[in-house]
């Protein structure tokens, strides 16, 4: 059987790659190679840097107005048509088709802050700032953006970007992970039929060729990227040291702190929760369970018996949790039990040892659970990205604070208490950007901004938001001095524009 091939986006059509090169997409759950997926060469890269380039000269003077016309109609469009966006997603990522749906919602709320943009890029006026002087300040677009987006959340991320950045007045390039770059190529036909100009939005299919050509294409003017801290680290030395604005998130240990006086039924269904769903695959999910003792021993009884009742398998019969994106990293999660063993931590539920309710074939790991894991082991020390959950036990909360800011992360954590002197406390002390208090994945809902600490975020600007906004505008102050009043005729019509 001859499998399809995704190509690219370009100028507002989908474009079929030459390069030649191509990589497998696979269905999770059903282990098997499902497309591929062309990955671009020098020309492609040039090709599609180019037509968002024209694109951006009209663009940019499309009146606001008229961009919000367009951008409410892609919000109603998604609205409408997102369950066809989450079956793309799960035959993909293999995420369960609710967790995909709530992935589009997500997104979409950046959408709808960006239907807001004429506000947000309003300037300031000072009248006589000196005599018969005024000063005012404008924002404008930069011109084409590139985004670079992880495979774990292949529509919700990239919508953290660009509706800000083609909202502005900038022009788009998305290059999606070669693992689940469908969704990408939907929202694109997406934005035409919200009637989006040609070359406004498109899309680049590709691996590390295509990274790099964004990252030093002089044409290039922003770069935002989500993905592991190595990765993040590296597009942000390339990207900036070839002139350009980056904002590269990294990756995430995030901890959740549970106090004596926490309720452990919330505790117990949080963990799950977060630490679970997506398949762990998510940069905020919780991985590390810091348990002040002593409650370890009552906690890890409740969380053991909702974990037996989670079910694994095909995200289209209803389970609770899908499978993991490859067998690459199926396999490379599942190593990680064994070297919490061999490191004197206790497995308490193993994920290999489950039955699932799908394909023999499909990346299957159920979710695991870890005992008294030690601070030294690769297990706590590096990011998984999986359904494995880890408990540390400590003897306070001062020896919580302190293992949680000793990390190079500072993504997200959370703290679980009654206690409100104790959570205020911990929001001001603890050394990460994102904070949930009683709320196990502290993401930020659109009009605040998302972002970390430390090897979390490279850039000092976060993602969405005011933040996003600023990123992708540049800011002019005018002095201006009118020494003659001058008149511009009578007109009794209504402005049109």
């Amino acid at each position: 059987m001859t499998l399809s091939v995704v190509g690219h986006f370009i100028d507002g059509v989908q474009v079929a790659s030459k390069s030649g090169r191509t990589a497998p997409v696979f269905d999770p759950a059903l282990g098997v190679e499902t497309k591929l997926v062309a990955l671009a060469n020098a020309a492609e890269i040039d090709a599609v840097i180019s037509a968002a380039k024209t694109a951006f000269v009209e663009w940019r003077d499309v009146p606001q107005s008229k961009r919000q016309q367009i951008m409410f109609k892609f919000r109603e469009l998604l609205n409408e048509r997102k369950g066809e966006l989450a079956e793309i997603i799960t035959s993909e990522h293999g995420k369960v088709l609710s967790d995909a749906l709530g992935e589009i919602t997500r997104g979409q709320e950046v959408v709808e802050f960006a239907c807001g943009m004429p506000h947000l890029l309003k300037g300031f006026y000072t009248e006589n700032a000196s005599t018969g002087v005024d000063v005012y300040s404008t924002r404008q677009p930069l011109g084409v953006v590139a985004i670079i987006s992880p495979f774990n959340f292949p529509a919700m991320v990239p919508m953290w970007f660009f509706p800000i950045a083609i909202a502005a007045g900038n022009t788009v390039v998305l290059k999606p992970s070669e693992k689940d770059p469908s969704a990408a190529i939907w929202m694109a036909e997406l934005w035409r039929e919200a009637g989006l100009p040609s070359g406004v939005f498109n899309v680049l299919n590709g691996d590390k060729e295509a990274v790099d050509g964004l990252l030093t294409h002089p044409d290039v003017q922003a770069i935002s990227f989500v993905g592991s801290t190595p990765i993040a680290q590296y597009v942000y030395e390339i990207g900036s040291k070839n002139g350009k604005r980056v904002q590269a998130l990294g990756g995430a240990k995030n901890h959740m702190l549970v106090l004596p006086d926490a309720d452990l039924d919330l505790v117990a269904d949080s963990a799950i929760n977060a630490g679970f769903g997506s398949a762990g695959e998510r940069c905020m999910a919780i991985s590390v369970v810091v348990a002040v003792e002593p409650v370890a021993d009552v906690l890890i009884d409740k969380v053991t018996e909702r974990m037996a009742k989670l079910r694994t398998g095909d995200g289209r019969r209803g389970c609770d949790m899908g499978p993991l994106v490859t067998k690459q990293h199926r396999d490379k999660v599942a190593s990680y039990i064994d070297i919490a063993a061999a490191d004197g931590a206790r497995v308490v539920v193993d994920g290999r040892d489950q039955e699932f309710d799908g394909d023999a074939k499909g990346f299957w790991l159920g979710p695991t659970l870890l005992d008294n894991v030690p601070t030294t082991s690769k297990v706590y020390t590096e990011e998984i990205f999986g359904p494995v959950l880890s408990v540390i036990r400590v003897k306070s909360f001062d020896e919580g604070v302190a293992l949680i800011n000793a990390s190079p992360f500072g993504n997200g954590t959370a703290i679980f208490t009654n206690d409100g002197g104790a959570a205020r406390r911990f929001q001001y002390e603890i050394e990460v950007g994102m904070i949930g208090i009683n709320v196990p994945i502290p993401v930020p809902v659109a009009y605040y901004s998302f972002g970390g600490f430390k090897n979390s975020l490279f850039g000092d600007t976060k993602a969405h938001g005011v933040e996003g906004v600023h990123f992708f505008t540049k800011g002019k102050a005018i002095t201006s001095r009118w020494l003659d009043p001058s008149h511009g005729g009578i007109n009794l019509g209504f402005p049109q524009n």
